[in-house]
């Protein structure tokens, strides 16, 4: 039972899995453009029919254990790949495909104190039933130094805290 260390309220098993509900370009519209403007599904989103995004899982090692943090998070890519992502979706083999170049498109600013958008990703696409797996350039942003490096448990526990503070408010 996680517990957390600002506020000592019980926070239940700590989650290794949070999840961007869309890309922010979508989350900035109002509803009624959304609607218009829009089309998303729970793994791919096109806006004006010029703005391509897919949904993919940003993995972080945790130090000392077999498994990982995740980021459910969006990234954009060119039509063209988007296209040709779209066209494999249920092709066995596509995890062959070499990686798609993209622009991280969740905002964790709460949780890494500086904006992650347009992060350059690579976007690599897994076995048919599995979501796209996004690698972060290596640069010095906290987001990639962590899924470079990995995170402790510590780590995973001060993010589930954040998140539930910012739940809370």
């Amino acid at each position: 039972m996680a517990v957390c260390r600002d506020c000592g309220k019980e926070l239940g098993s700590t989650p290794l899995v949070y999840a961007a509900p869309a890309p922010v370009s979508y989350l900035a519209l109002p509803p009624e453009e959304q609607r218009k403007r829009a089309e998303i599904s729970s793994d791919q989103c096109v806006i004006d029919g010029e703005h391509f995004f897919v949904r993919a899982n940003l993995r972080i090692p945790i130090a000392g254990r077999d498994e990982h943090f995740e980021w459910g998070v969006w990234t954009t890519l060119s039509k063209p790949n988007f296209l040709r992502m779209t066209d494999l979706w249920q092709t066995p083999g596509r995890e062959t495909e070499p990686p798609y170049f993209g622009w991280l498109s969740p905002e964790l600013r709460l949780v890494y104190g500086q904006s992650t958008i347009n992060l350059k990703t690579h976007v690599h696409t897994q076995p048919v039933g599995s979501r796209p797996h996004v690698e972060l350039e290596h640069t010095d942003h906290p987001l990639a130094v962590e899924q470079h490096h990995g995170i402790t448990w510590e780590r995973v526990e001060e993010i589930a805290a954040i998140l539930h503070h910012a739940d809370s408010s």
